[in-house]
């Protein structure tokens, strides 16, 4: 190309970072789009100015990763064109469409590099839906980016690694962590430990959290079966009870962090009409790319966790090579060479990733059998206030055994998070009800916006 090509970078986190940095050593000046207030996204997410803990108290094992992506990051702003604070919320043919302050703009591009990151993936629990129930990432958020932690006497509940490094990190700062209750079982599969040797410094990293825990003196358990979260409407949460091998468990607590690994925030891939696949060891849909972050869509390229859960050093390389990949494809100077210079290693490096990412989700698996036998009056989606019940009824009554077809009867998913926290678990009630596979009932489709906008949002100019 005669002229420098138009890339966008939407995300901010591991994989944008590498991304951009990689634009920027080609001579691209890319635009760099962050929901957040400054760079890292979640993983690395930064205290605000003026605040002074250190790294090592912030990221514990993670601190030289996340100081690193964050000098880098810095030694870039002169060189790009970052924006944050700014929400990506529609995708079209070519263009982008974002909003900042309540201005909206539409920014055409050659190519588009998403790397929107993931969010928790969440199993609704009776009285789920009561003040003091947070995710593990909002829990994070408020240990990093607001100094406190979401209650004096804190549970921990779901299953994967996040669960363990979120209390570790809240017992780090002084916080009291009562319990830390995994859904999992309690030795992993054969195949499961494969996967896991894959990264054995990971591994070990993750059973030195376990560790360091039990020296704090929370209580561990695994193989627990969550049977509701107590309290009332005037003081929220004031219990979590369980069924362990140690019998049904109570524990007294004012509040709850609950996650079960991630899902990936694959909404523009949607919008951007991108192919998706089904996932069978995740059990969950995600976006197609080949191993260079290609979508199916030519000029829209995907990468780090946003298309696959492979972790903040996955991410990295994904992201360095998606951008490597999109040089080469508009034929910048000297990118084919530098792309050919650099997959294999970034490629090989993936493979492994992929292999632990398996292992994780075969050790910590999502726990779609609960779905099924959630009580009828168990709120499912919190921001529309739908009930198992009612969606049960949406198969029985009006025979919507497909998603989309239970959303346009019951409003699940037409809510704030648009499906975020309670689409994969209506999906597993609608299929258990339905006596079909969970990839038959489909996936929740993206409407833009992905986020509500201010009611007062400008309309965009022209495209610039």
């Amino acid at each position: 190309m005669s002229a420098a090509p138009r890339i966008i970078v939407v995300g901010a986190g591991p994989a944008g970072v590498r991304a951009a940095q990689a634009l920027v050593e080609a001579g691209i000046r890319p635009v760099v789009i962050d929901e957040g207030q400054r760079s890292g996204g979640q993983v690395y997410r930064r205290q605000p100015e003026g605040f002074t803990r250190s790294y090592t108290k912030l990221y514990g094992s993670e601190a030289g990763k996340a100081e690193s992506v964050h000098r880098d990051f810095d030694a870039l702003r002169e060189r790009i064109d970052y924006r944050p604070d700014t929400l990506a919320w529609n995708l079209s043919a070519g263009v982008l469409h974002v909003v900042q302050d309540g201005r909206a703009a539409n920014l055409p591009f050659d190519a588009l590099l998403v790397c929107c990151g993931a969010t928790d993936r969440l199993m609704p629990v009776p009285g789920w839906n009561r003040a003091g129930c947070y995710s593990l990432g909002a829990s994070q958020i408020a240990l990093k980016a607001q100094a406190c932690a979401i209650g004096s006497q804190v549970v921990f509940m779901g299953s994967g690694p996040l669960l363990y490094l979120v209390a570790s990190q809240y017992v780090a700062a002084g916080a009291t962590v009562v319990a830390v209750l995994d859904t999992a079982p309690k030795y992993p599969s054969l195949a499961a430990l494969r996967g896991l040797f894959a990264r054995p410094s990971l591994a070990l990293r993750g059973l030195g959290l376990i560790r360091d825990l039990r020296k704090a003196g929370v209580v561990l358990r695994k193989e627990v079966v969550p049977l509701r979260i107590e309290g009332d409407a005037e003081s929220g949460v004031s219990a979590v009870v369980v069924r362990s091998p140690h019998g049904e468990e109570r524990f007294a607590c004012d509040a709850v962090g609950m996650g079960w690994h991630l899902r990936s925030e694959s909404q523009l891939a949607d919008l951007g009409r991108c192919e998706f696949v089904f996932d069978r060891v995740s059990r969950q849909w995600l976006p197609k790319a080949d191993a260079d972050g290609r979508s199916s869509v030519s000029g829209i390229y995907l990468a780090g966790d946003g298309v696959r859960i492979l972790g903040a050093d996955g991410a990295e390389a994904a992201g360095r090579l998606a951008a490597l990949a999109a040089l080469a494809d508009l034929d910048v100077a000297g990118a084919r060479t530098r792309y050919q210079a650099e997959a294999p290693s970034l490629h090989a490096t993936l493979r492994i990733m992929a292999r632990f990412r398996e292992g994780l989700a075969r050790a910590f698996p999502w726990p779609h059998q609960y779905a099924a036998r959630l009580p009828d009056d168990t709120v499912v989606c919190r921001c529309e206030v739908i009930s198992a019940g009612e969606l049960r009824s949406c198969v029985g009554d009006k025979e919507a055994h497909e998603v989309n077809r239970a959303k346009a009867f019951s409003r699940v998913g037409m809510g704030r998070c648009q499906g975020r926290y309670c689409g994969h678990a209506s999906a597993e009630i609608i299929a258990a009800a339905s006596g079909l596979p969970v990839e038959a009932v489909g996936r929740i489709r993206t409407q833009a916006p992905v986020k509500p906008l201010q009611m007062d949002t400008l309309e965009a100019e022209p495209n610039r």
